[in-house]
């Protein structure tokens, strides 16, 4: 049975219009994403979802916490969802960060984390997915480091590839993470 998880990123913030990088700071959406997060709600309420997981970072919360408001849906907030951690970078300016993507695929920001680490991070949070709604389709609300994930681990695209490309806007993307169950933990080096 096909396990689909709609992946749709969090409402724009205030740091997307300031051109800033929020990163794991909390963050708080713009008159703009109050509406989006709406939009959200529209588009997804009567989805047939048998749950909501979002990152547990405040713009992400308040991005479900206003689509699902007086749904029945479950919601579950898991921090594993959380965008890259850019360490001192956290709320930098844009350019600084989006501009290191490449050189920081597997050297950690500072005092944060690598896009691989987060990937990893990510992917871990699918592949529970994947297992405890085999057959269902969830929908997942995350950041760039979640899509990553499952552009990666769903769809088999590179890291390289993606830390090269843009991030375009949509209302949403289907994933089909019905093999990532099968996956096993990757082994911990130390």
């Amino acid at each position: 049975m096909r396990t689909t998880v709609v992946y749709e990123t969090h409402a724009t913030t205030e740091d997307n219009e300031s051109g800033h990088s929020t990163g794991w700071l909390p963050g708080r959406l713009s008159a703009t994403g109050l509406q989006q997060a709406v939009q959200l709600g529209e588009r997804r309420r009567d989805d047939g979802l048998a749950a909501v997981v979002t990152s547990d970072l405040a713009r992400a919360v308040q991005t479900v916490s206003i689509a699902f408001a007086g749904s029945d849906v479950p919601v579950l907030h898991d921090w594993r969802l959380r965008e890259c951690d850019y360490g001192a970078w956290n709320g930098a300016p844009s350019t600084l960060v989006q501009g290191s993507r490449v050189a920081h695929l597997d050297v950690p920001y500072p005092g944060g984390e690598t896009w691989r680490q987060a990937v990893d991070r990510v992917t871990g949070a699918l592949r529970d997915i994947a297992t405890r709604w085999s057959g269902q389709r969830v929908l997942v609300v995350g950041h760039v480091a979640t899509r990553w994930a499952l552009d990666h681990a769903a769809a088999g695209t590179a890291l390289e590839t993606l830390a090269g490309e843009e991030f375009a806007w949509r209302p949403g993307w289907n994933y089909d993470v019905t093999h990532l169950a099968r996956l096993t933990q990757p082994s911990v080096k130390g």
